[in-house]
């Protein structure tokens, strides 16, 4: 069913498997340098680290968040290491960029990664010049999403009314804060149109067709 986003002035999207899909493979090469990353600090076995990763993840929305509370790590250390990583993964998506510039209004992105991870990722995607700003993990003071003070931080620090946003997410509990703000949301992704969650507005498993088909308020030629 064609989504109805007409009142909608501010797109923000999340970075990482959401605006290129999870099947490309490319958050996998992240998250093996995390391990290393947390193997490394810690001295635990791998699967041991592999384990603590997740765990930080789950309870607290990032790896580093984790590292940085329980182990003494510096995040730019952290972020620098685990996003040095090759972007030949990546192509640019001609549906993708097609949907996105039919959008009206502002394009931002929210992510829990770094600045300069995003810049490259939206660079080789292709769609850097149709992105207005980022609010990145820096900007949010290394308090990643879901935390509902961050998603208050990146509304006055971007100028952004929650209740004319669309977020755009492939994390179901990211979503959360977002509708309780008033955005309309939107889960993303292979999991996506099984989700039940009350928050999540709207499912889509392939997102550039969702774009290229929801009802959006025109503009002026």
């Amino acid at each position: 069913m064609t989504a109805d986003l007409h009142h909608i002035e501010t797109w923000l999207f999340d970075l990482d498997n959401t605006l290129y899909p999870i099947e490309t493979g490319f958050m996998k090469l992240i998250e093996v340098r995390m391990t290393d990353f947390v193997e490394r600090r810690t001295g635990l076995p791998r699967d041991e680290a592999r384990a603590l990763q997740k765990k930080y993840w789950t309870e607290l929305g990032t790896t580093l968040a984790g590292m940085m509370t329980h182990h003494d790590v510096e995040p730019e250390e952290f972020l620098d290491e685990v996003h040095d990583v090759s972007l030949d993964l990546l192509e640019p998506d001609p549906k993708m960029i097609a949907a996105l510039e039919r959008l009206p209004g502002r394009r931002l992105i929210f992510t829990n990664g770094s600045g300069p991870h995003a810049e490259r990722v939206l660079e080789k995607l292709g769609i850097a010049h149709l992105m207005e700003d980022v609010f990145h993990i820096t900007s949010a003071d290394y308090l990643p999403k879901p935390a509902l003070s961050t998603f208050q931080k990146m509304c006055r620090d971007l100028g952004v009314d929650p209740h004319g946003a669309a977020f755009f997410e492939d994390s179901e509990k990211n979503l959360a804060p977002a509708a309780e703000l008033g955005m309309t949301t939107i889960l993303v992704g292979p999991t996506a149109p099984a989700s039940t969650a009350p928050y999540v507005h709207h499912r889509t498993d392939d997102l550039p067709a969702f774009l290229s088909m929801a009802r959006v308020r025109e503009t002026a030629a």
